[in-house]
This record gives structure tokens, sequence and C-alpha cells, in this order.
């Protein structure tokens, strides 16, 4: 059950086109701790898009990851997560991503559970998408 002091810094309203540039394009939402835990512990690989409302998600993270995702190999399952609105199931991820600190957005791929690839948003702001969508693919051809 989620804490009561545990409550989105985002409404809705201003996340739903966010979160449905993702899910369109066939990502599914991770929006608890439980579904966190249990889709990371599965064999294979999982890629984790940490979703915000940044400008360096919309230029950069959603269109790396999106394009990314029409490799030749590919994760065995594409999940998100929005930094600032699935608050119970953000602070899960960014447990399974220490030693990384929090970083919004950001791009994590793990393999039998475990983190493999780290994108944080330092690699994400700046750079084009195009340079983020060839580093995912390249961890992708690697460990997919």
């Amino acid at each position: 059950m989620m804490n009561t002091m545990m409550r989105p810094s985002y409404p809705l309203d201003l996340v739903a086109p966010f979160k449905a540039e993702l899910t369109n394009a066939g990502f599914q939402e991770l929006l608890t701790a439980e579904e966190v835990d249990k889709t990371l512990a599965e064999k294979g690989t999982t890629l984790v898009v940490i979703n915000s409302v940044c400008g360096c998600a919309a230029r950069n993270a959603r269109p790396a990851a999106i394009d990314a995702i029409h490799n030749e190999k590919k994760p065995d399952r594409i999940m998100t997560v929005f930094a600032g609105y699935d608050v119970e199931a953000i602070a899960t991820v960014r447990k399974h991503l220490l030693p990384y600190p929090p970083s919004s957005p950001a791009i994590a791929l793990f393999k039998d559970g475990e983190l493999v690839q780290m994108i944080e948003r330092r690699h994400i702001e700046g750079r084009p998408a195009e340079m983020i969508s060839a580093a995912l693919k390249g961890a992708f051809d690697e460990f997919c």
C-alpha cells in the first residue's frame, strides 16, 4: 500500500501526454513497488525508461528509447515509470539502480535482474536522441 506521504508532484493532466508518448510506442507502465520488483526479477532483459516532464526527456530520452526498440535485438520487456508521478514505483526502481543517484530522465537496462547499462540524465541532456539511441542499440546488441 502506498505511503500517504508519497504524493505525486505533478497532476495527471500534465503528465498524461508524456506518459502516452511511450505507452503508445509499446512501453508498459510500472505503477507499484510490487510491479517493479516482479518485473525486474524476471529472467531476460528489461528496459526501464524513467520518464520526466523536463525538456531533455521530450527532445532526447523518449525519442531515443522509441527509436532504439526498433533494433534487431531488443529487450524482452520495455517498461516506463514517471518521476514525480508514479511515486511508489519510482522509489522502488531507484533502489534497483543503486549506487547511481536519482536521475530523471534516465534509461536502464537489466538482464536477469541485474543492472547492466545505465544512461543518466547527464548522458541525456545536451546529446541528440540519435546518439542516445545508438548507445542503447549497442547495449541491446551486447545483452539481449
